[in-house]
């Protein structure tokens, strides 16, 4: 769907209801040139670089079964999801249509990227607005239809008096879900501090959340248009550290990352404050793995780095603290 200056306030309208009604993670979208021009045509050999616009990954597919692909995936909660985008995938190529997700969770990102490598004859490419983007839509197609990056994403800035009530992305992201916008149009928040935040969402939704937003909190804010390439984002700080620990569970590895008691730990859990790869977990004993990211409300988050055994068969474990 392309946005234009001129457009009617009844097609603005119709157009903004479509985009904020719960939708399936896949629809078609043709608008491949509404903030950009199109890259150079690639030959279908050839992967899309990283840039500062997103572009996280581009796949070329073999041969494989989508069922049989299914049984392989750890997280049993988002198969359906993958299972939609795999079949819509297989069903761009062989019609050489290109069609977009809204903006996927990272396991659901991961997963689909992973089997879609997998399947003939499909080309694949992830935008999230910036390099680090944990939220990212993904452009599916055949790769001689599919052979430039789609302009599938927009930058908001959001600002306001936030010097004397700094706004969480918790506020910032419920006073869009208030105005009735589904969760999965909206991509990462990049918060600016005193100066308000940035957010990345589908094109459709800019006009009426620009014409809409006028609170954060109790902050009255603007809302404002901006190229990606202006976004202001910086790499995630870290502090890097080792533990040695008798197993790999969760409430092992979590409470000395995160420094806090076990037993603190485990209630988090049974709050369902812990969440393991985005995935809210109830079991302390869940196993962690090389890769996997730790989330604790109120404390942020862990990745599990390097894990050796000792020589006592203990496990010691690099973590990797966001700060």
């Amino acid at each position: 769907m392309a946005v234009t200056s001129t457009a009617t306030t009844t097609w603005l309208i119709r157009g903004a209801f479509r985009a904020l009604a719960p939708s399936h993670p896949l629809h078609r979208n043709t608008a491949l040139s509404f903030y950009r021009k199109p890259s150079s045509l690639l030959p279908h050999i050839t992967p899309l670089r990283n840039s500062a616009l997103g572009i996280c990954h581009l796949a070329q597919a073999m041969k494989g079964d989508v069922n049989d692909l299914l049984k392989g995936i750890g997280d049993r909660s988002i198969v359906e999801e993958v299972k939609h985008i795999l079949d819509m995938a297989k069903r761009a190529s062989s019609r050489r249509e290109v069609l977009h997700t809204d903006f996927l969770t990272p396991p659901t990102l991961k997963e689909s990227i992973r089997l879609l490598e997998k399947l003939a004859d499909i080309k694949v490419v992830a935008q999230g607005g910036y390099p680090q983007a944990e939220r990212c839509r993904l452009s599916v197609g055949h790769p001689d239809t599919l052979t430039n990056d789609p302009d599938i994403i927009a930058a908001l800035s959001i600002t306001g008096n936030f010097a004397f009530q700094t706004c969480s992305h918790g506020d910032f992201l419920g006073a869009i879900l208030g105005a009735g916008i589904s969760r999965e149009k909206v991509g990462d928040i990049i918060l600016q501090g005193d100066k308000g935040a940035q957010i990345l969402l589908v094109p459709e939704l800019v006009d009426f959340i620009m014409s809409s937003l006028d609170k954060v909190s109790n902050v009255s804010v603007s809302c404002a248009r901006i190229p990606l390439l202006a976004l202001e984002y910086e790499p995630p700080r870290t502090n890097t550290f080792k533990t040695v620990e008798t197993s790999l569970r969760v409430d092992a590895l979590a409470s000395a990352g995160f420094k806090i008691s076990r037993s603190k730990l485990v209630d988090l859990i049974s709050n369902k404050d812990v969440r393991v790869n985005w995935t809210t977990i109830t079991k302390n004993n869940t196993t962690l793995k090389t890769g996997d990211i730790v989330s604790v409300s109120g404390k942020g988050r862990l990745k599990i780095g390097e894990i050796n055994s000792t020589k006592k068969g203990k496990f010691a474990v690099e973590l990797i603290r966001f700060l």
